[in-house]
């Protein structure tokens, strides 16, 4: 991984760092916690985490808001602080009601705590500096997750209800030791809401919002190495099934080691659209090479598999920095919660589309499937140019200028 940022970088990213450690912890051990020992079957489970997906969702451009106008600084740590809460509470679910009554909550306070730290990013890291940050972030987030993931195995190897207990409770201790951290930044000051104008102005931007469906569509290709890659080498290849795991050792290796670099050239909107454009495009070449996978034997269905992956992680790198500085410098300089929020969304609805989308096409159509998603990508990325244009030709104040119906009230 590249040399750490000094500075509120550096908090930032000892704040990722905890906070995702927890992360890998729940993502590990979550499914089989609620429906072993928290009543919930597989089809209320999956129920269940799609509605908070949905509130997730529904909040963030919402929650961005509030952020922008209580203080990014503050509606960060409370965010954490709640989910430490709800986190705790989980070990009394027992059914899916329960369980609901707690996530849908901390679905809230997911949202407002990533809208807050967007808020954060946007108020106090140089324009020219954001992107950086958030690949130094990313980068960290994959650490973040493969050390708590690998605390996991410890748990799911006694597999009783008092090692996923602990990982619970281990994930809520890292909501508080980040909470605690985020107090040591430096105040955002807040957003003044002047009467009569609008509040939700992100949800209002149609060309961002065409910016953030675009983005979405190309996030489903995280979906690939979630899900549909490892069903289309086990069921439509003869790949052997233990070379899901070396792929997916290759794509978290890289974004480590690569993702700061491959952010270059991106810390303003028209360069991050051609990023985009890019991304697209080499996303398209990597179903390409997944699909020639299909008709190969042995080593060479090895070697399409391993390039596809290769070809696929840059596209990835690409497609990841292209959105920070989209998002980043599209955003009014007063309003980068919710602006961050509303930019959330098409990640998050991409995230839910993804597992239907890339089993339906990948492994239900096979090479025309690989096509037609390969397509949808290059398309998806060749549309950022002009829309990132025809945004920046509905601001008159050009990006990071406040609008002025807005006033910035200081910090209290």
């Amino acid at each position: 991984m590249p040399r750490l940022p000094t500075g509120a970088l550096r908090l930032l990213v000892l704040i990722s760092l905890v906070n995702t450690t927890g992360t890998g912890l729940w993502m590990v051990s979550s499914a089989i916690y609620l429906t072993r020992f928290a009543g919930l079957s597989i089809a209320q489970t999956g129920l269940a985490l799609t509605l908070t997906g949905l509130v997730g969702m529904v909040a963030s451009a919402p929650m961005g808001y509030v952020a922008d106008r209580l203080g990014a600084r503050e509606v960060f740590v409370a965010g954490l602080v709640v989910q430490a809460l709800g986190t705790t509470a989980f070990i009394v679910v027992h059914n899916i009601w329960v369980y609901l009554l707690i996530g849908v909550p901390l679905a809230v306070a997911d949202a407002a705590q990533r809208g807050a730290k967007g808020a954060v990013i946007g108020g106090a890291v140089p324009p020219e500096e954001r992107v950086r940050t958030r690949a130094y972030l990313r980068s960290v987030t994959n650490v973040g997750i493969a050390m708590g993931s690998a605390l996991a195995g410890v748990a799911l190897a006694a597999d009783t209800r008092w090692a996923y207990v602990a990982m619970i409770l281990g994930d809520a201790l890292t909501y508080l030791v980040a909470a605690a951290l985020a107090t040591r930044l430096d105040p955002i000051p807040r957003t003044a809401h002047t009467p009569g104008a609008p509040r939700l102005t992100a949800l209002r931007d149609r060309p961002f919002l065409v910016f953030v469906l675009l983005d979405g569509l190309m996030s489903t290709h995280f979906g690939l190495f979630e899900v549909g890659l490892p069903l289309w080498i086990a069921h439509r290849t003869d790949a052997p099934t233990w070379l899901v795991a070396v792929v997916y050792l290759t794509n978290t290796t890289a974004v480590v080691l690569l993702q700061v670099r491959a952010a270059r050239g991106t810390d303003e909107p028209r360069g991050a659209a051609r990023a985009a454009r890019r991304a697209g495009l080499v996303l398209f070449a990597a179903c390409g090479l997944y699909a020639l996978s299909g008709h190969a034997n042995g080593v060479v269905t090895i070697a399409l598999l391993i390039a596809g992956a290769l070809v696929h992680v840059v596209g990835e790198l690409w497609h990841s920095a292209s959105g920070w500085g989209i998002s980043f410098g599209l955003a009014p300089a007063d309003r980068h919660g919710q602006y961050q929020g509303a930019y959330a969304i098409g990640m998050q609805l991409g995230q839910m589309l993804a597992p239907v989308m890339v089993t339906t096409l990948v492994v239900g159509w096979g090479d025309p499937g690989w096509l037609l998603l390969g397509a949808a990508f290059a398309l998806a990325g060749a549309a950022m140019p002009p829309t990132v244009g025809w945004a920046l030709r509905n601001r008159p104040g050009g990006a990071d200028q406040p609008t002025p119906r807005l006033d910035m009230a200081a910090e209290g």
